[in-house]
């Protein structure tokens, strides 16, 4: 019997001596696993390697999580996917909010600057015309009657950095999920790069979505940051939110109801406006939730009040029923503080702030010209976004680098100062 229990006890040893070395072994390759792991949910849909605009590939993603649902857009087309960007989406004019797309610059596995660089375009925008070709809409699409053929992909590619760029379905979409496919984006790139940490250099409407991933700010099905942002630049970011849209409302109208000759992809503060002494209802191209559809949640959502810093134009037409809600004498609407109770994340993002292990770098123009639109004038301004928002420090753990270029707003995303001054932040 004693033979008999040191033979039992002499293979339970040997047991957990094979335990012991299978967990070892186990451990030695968690990483990998975990990498593999962080990719599940993601799905590579096509690849195109036949690309405009001085790109060398793009791959269309698929976020498979449950809480990305089809976003509405406006029912005329105007938001619809155009150029080479519809063939990337597979021909779907209105892709589903799930899909995604990640551009790769030359030199995105070749490059000399170990981190590599994830750029992120704002609103009703694409990688093309912001990072890579700002004329292609051409004279005055890029907020200058005369437009660049290249822009910051290639001032950084040709400076040895590894760049990839994200686009996005839906133009104007929810920042919940702009967020998340950032999230998606910056796992991609280490796992193709092998990098531990992405840089990443968000502009306008991108940078507020870029903001929100480093500050864990998500949906209950969202993902938190992953410790996996190094740097993280801020270009004309509306930090502490913008009144834009309802400050200069009637002017801003004339750009997007049609009966009026609008056809511009942005909400209006208004449901109704005169056009041509017909009043004209439009509560689907309006910033507000309606039952006619809701295809600018992410306008909404970055939405403050600024008439408490700057007065408000009272000399602009319907400025005050503009502003406050109610029946003006041209215009309808429901007024800034009704939109903002509809989901401005401004608040929230602030409250949350961003890890005092990212560096963050803070870039504003403060040139208020920009052609063809109505600009914001009534306080120092990159003729959108307010200076003193863009380079708020509130909230932000780390303030690495701060400045204030003479650039508009749309400018900041090619202008040749942005430029160099994005490189001088990222460094080597």
């Amino acid at each position: 019997m004693q033979k008999a229990d040191a033979s039992n006890g002499a293979r339970l040893i040997s047991l957990l001596a094979s335990l012991l070395l299978a967990v070892v072994a186990l451990l030695a390759v968690l990483p990998a696993q975990r990498g593999a792991e962080a990719t599940s949910s993601r799905t590579l849909e096509a690849t195109y390697t036949s690309v405009a605009n001085g790109w060398e590939r793009v791959e269309r993603w698929k976020d498979d999580g449950s809480g990305f649902l089809a976003e509405d857009y406006p029912p005329d087309g105007r938001g619809n996917q155009d150029g080479q960007r519809l063939t990337f989406f597979g021909n779907a004019k209105q892709p589903h909010s799930s899909r995604f797309l990640l551009y790769h610059a030359p030199g995105w596995r070749t490059g000399t600057v170990p981190t590599p660089v994830l750029l992120v375009h704002g609103a009703n925008d694409n990688p093309d015309r912001a990072w890579a070709n700002p004329n292609e809409l051409g004279s005055y699409g890029c907020g200058a009657i005369s437009c660049p053929s290249t822009g910051m992909m290639q001032h950084l590619s040709s400076r040895g950095y590894e760049v990839f760029a994200i686009g996005f379905p839906h133009k104007q979409g929810d920042n919940y999920y702009w967020s998340e496919q950032i999230g998606d984006a910056v796992k991609i790139i280490k796992q193709k790069t092998g990098a531990s940490k992405v840089d990443v250099v968000g502009w306008s409407k991108g940078a507020f979505a870029a903001r929100m991933y480093a500050s864990s700010v998500k949906k209950s099905w969202g993902t938190a940051y992953g410790g996996d942002v190094r740097k993280l630049v801020l270009i004309g970011n509306p930090n502490r939110g913008f009144d834009y849209i309802f400050r200069h409302g009637w002017s801003h109208d004339f750009q997007i109801f049609p009966e009026c000759g609008g056809s511009v992809n942005a909400p209006a503060p208004h449901t109704e406006m005169v056009c041509y002494g017909l009043n004209r209802n439009h509560p689907e191209l309006s910033i507000f939730r309606t039952p006619q559809g809701d295809p600018y949640p992410g306008q909404r959502q970055m939405l403050a009040r600024w008439d408490g810093v700057y007065g408000l134009p009272t000399y602009e037409q319907d400025w005050y029923t503009t502003y406050y809600g109610g029946q003006g004498v041209y215009t309808y609407g429901y007024g800034i503080d009704r939109a903002i109770a509809e989901g401005s994340l401004v608040a929230p993002i602030l409250n949350a702030g961003i890890p005092a292990s990212v560096p963050t770098y803070l870039l504003s123009g403060n040139q208020a010209d920009i052609p063809t639109i109505h600009n914001e004038h009534t306080g120092p301004s990159d003729g959108v976004v307010f200076a003193n928002s863009s380079s708020s420090t509130q909230g932000v753990g780390t303030v690495a680098g701060r400045t204030t270029v003479y650039l508009n707003h749309l400018e900041l995303g090619w202008g040749t100062a942005s430029k160099d001054q994005v490189v001088a932040w990222l460094g080597r």
